[in-house]
């Protein structure tokens, strides 16, 4: 597989890698340049959850709207505190998941929801989304068609 041409896209590119998958839960590892520590999750609800902590970290892409919530909520300070980075980009994207890998660019988060694109790194594919939603299905419909030879009728297609 070449990977030449491919980056990360600091500071919001991650590399989603999917080792297992029982049903429709996918299972795996988030990487990021700021860290070497995988992100472990256990479905792909998980893996946008921390995806969205890690970019509110961040502080980027900004979300165009604040989260809601019906605790009283703390008041934090926005401080964005500058990340160092850790890992280069060969070493973000030498890391592979057992059924699928994805690089996953987050250009906008608006409407309360993501924006950007997605590529599927064993197929050299590459697919914009419109929501976090969408990138979730765009995930799932690529690793079903690895555990099946079957055309599947999706809207949403790779």
């Amino acid at each position: 597989m070449s990977q030449a041409g491919w980056y990360v896209g600091k500071p919001n590119g991650i590399v989603l890698c999917v080792d297992r998958r029982e049903g429709r839960r996918a299972a795996g590892r988030l990487y990021h340049a700021y860290s070497k520590e995988a992100m472990l999750f256990s479905s792909m609800e998980e893996a946008v959850f921390r995806m969205e902590q890690f970019f509110d970290e961040l502080n980027f892409p900004h979300p165009t709207t604040n989260g809601r919530t019906f605790q009283k909520e703390k008041k934090q300070q926005s401080i964005r505190q500058e990340r160092a980075i850790i890992m280069k980009d060969e070493e973000l994207l030498s890391q592979h998941g057992d059924l699928g890998t994805f690089l996953v660019h987050v250009q906008h988060r608006q409407n309360s929801s993501w924006q950007g694109r997605i590529t599927w790194m064993d197929q050299k594919k590459t697919v914009y989304f419109r929501s976090a939603l969408e990138m979730m299905k765009l995930v799932a419909d690529a690793l079903d068609s690895v555990s099946s030879s079957e055309d599947s009728e999706t809207e949403i297609s790779w």
